[in-house]
C-alpha cells in the first residue's frame, strides 16, 4: 500500500507525485523523492526497484521480511532493516521497516506494524533547514523515530521488574515469581535482538568511512548510536538483575522447602516416640509390668503425652515448628 510519495527540493516540499513521475523528479538537481509503503506487495516493490534502480538482493530481503537488523551498502545506496517494537495489550509486538536510501531518494517499507511513521515526515517538513541536507537526514529521522520507540519499552520492562522484586520475599510466591521472571527475560531478549545488531551496524554510518549518502549527517547518526548504546546498557542491566532475582527466588524456594522438611521431620520425631511407647505396651506377653494394674493405661497415656509435649517444646524453640 502506498502511503506517501513526495518530491523535495532545497528543504521544501514540491508536490505529492504519482509513482510514474518519480524518475522525472530524480533527474532534477538538488531534488530527492521520499516514498513510504506499508505491507508492500511484490509488484509494488518491483515497481520501486525499477524507478529507483534498487539492488535486487536488497529488494528480495525486503520482500521476504523477518530479517535481522542490519545496514548494508550497495554501491552509492544503503539498505537498512530496523525492527519496530510496540506495546499491544501489555505484550510486545514486533514489526519491521526496510529503508532504501540513495543520494536523491528515500524509500521506507513498513511491515507488520500498527503505528505509522507519519510523524517523521511532519517533523522533517517543519525543519526545512535540516531537510535541506537531503536523503541522509530523512534516513536519520526515520532511524531516530524507531530508536526512540525503544525507550518506553525499556521503561515498561524496568517497571515490570520492580513489581516482581517487590514480591520476591512474599511467602509462597517463589514459583510464580520465577515464572514471571522468565517471561520478562524472554521479552528482554527479544528487545536485545532488535537493539544489539542495530547498534553495531549504526557504527558504520559515522566516521571516516561513512557512506557518501551520510556524509553531511554523520554527527546525527552518532546521536542515534549513543541512544542505542544507552538502551543496550539498560537492557544488560535488566538482564543482570533478572538473573540475580532468579537466583534469589531459587534460594528462597530451597529455604521454604527446607522449612517444610524441618516441620515434617519434627512431627515425625514426635509421632515416632508415641509409636515406640505404644508398640512396647502393645506386645502380647502374658507377664508384663503394669499389665493388670488399674492405673497402667492412664500412666502410659500420660508418659506418651508428656514426652510428646517435651519434644514439641524443644522443636518449637529450635525453630522447626
Amino acid at each position: 500500500m502506498l502511503i506517501n510519495c513526495a518530491a523535495y527540493q532545497e528543504g521544501r516540499k514540491l508536490a505529492d507525485i504519482p509513482v510514474a513521475d518519480i524518475s522525472d523528479y530524480l533527474e532534477r538537481p538538488d531534488c530527492f523523492v521520499w516514498v513510504a509503503l506499508r505491507d508492500a506487495e511484490h509488484d509494488e516493490l518491483e515497481e520501486m526497484r525499477i524507478e529507483f534502480d534498487l539492488h535486487e538482493l536488497a529488494v528480495e530481503d525486503a520482500h521476504h521480511g523477518h530479517q535481522r537488523p542490519k545496514i548494508e551498502e550497495y554501491d552509492d545506496s544503503i539498505f537498512a532493516v530496523l525492527h519496530l517494537v510496540e506495546i499491544v495489550d501489555g505484550q510486545l509486538s514486533f514489526g519491521e521497516v526496510n529503508i532504501f536510501v540513495g543520494n536523491n531518494y528515500v524509500l521506507s517499507v513498513r511491515n507488520r506494524s500498527q503505528k505509522n511513521l507519519l510523524g517523521v515526515r511532519n517533523r522533517c517538513e517543519r525543519e526545512p533547514h535540516l531537510l535541506k541536507l537531503g536523503a541522509g537526514f530523512v534516513f536519520y529521522a526515520l532511524m531516530d523515530a524507531v530508536v526512540d520507540r525503544y525507550f518506553p519499552i525499556v521503561d515498561m520492562l524496568e517497571s515490570e521488574l520492580e513489581m516482581i522484586e517487590e514480591q520476591i520475599f512474599a511467602k509462597g510466591a517463589a514459583r510464580s515469581n520465577i515464572e514471571r521472571l522468565y517471561e520478562l527475560k524472554r521479552k528482554v531478549m527479544l528487545l536485545k535482538h532488535a537493539v544489539a545488531p542495530l547498534t553495531e551496524a549504526t557504527g558504520k554510518l559515522f566516521g571516516s568511512r561513512a557512506p557518501t549518502v551520510c556524509g553531511n549527517t554523520r554527527h546525527y547518526f552518532r546521536d542515534v548510536y549513543d541512544h542505542l548504546s544507552r538502551i543496550n546498557t539498560s537492557i544488560d542491566a535488566i538482564r543482570e538483575t533478572i538473573g540475580t532475582a532468579i537466583q534469589v527466588n531459587l534460594s528462597l524456594a530451597t529455604i521454604e522447602e527446607s522449612e517444610v522438611n524441618k516441620r515434617l521431620a519434627a512431627w515425625a520425631g514426635i509421632f515416632a516416640v508415641a509409636t515406640a511407647f505404644a508398640g512396647i505396651w502393645g506386645m502380647n506377653f502374658k507377664v508384663m509390668p503394669e499389665l493388670q494394674w488399674q492405673y497402667g493405661y492412664p500412666m502410659a497415656l500420660g508418659i506418651i503425652l508428656t514426652t510428646c509435649a517435651i519434644l514439641y517444646r524443644r522443636f518449637k524453640r529450635a525453630g522447626w515448628l
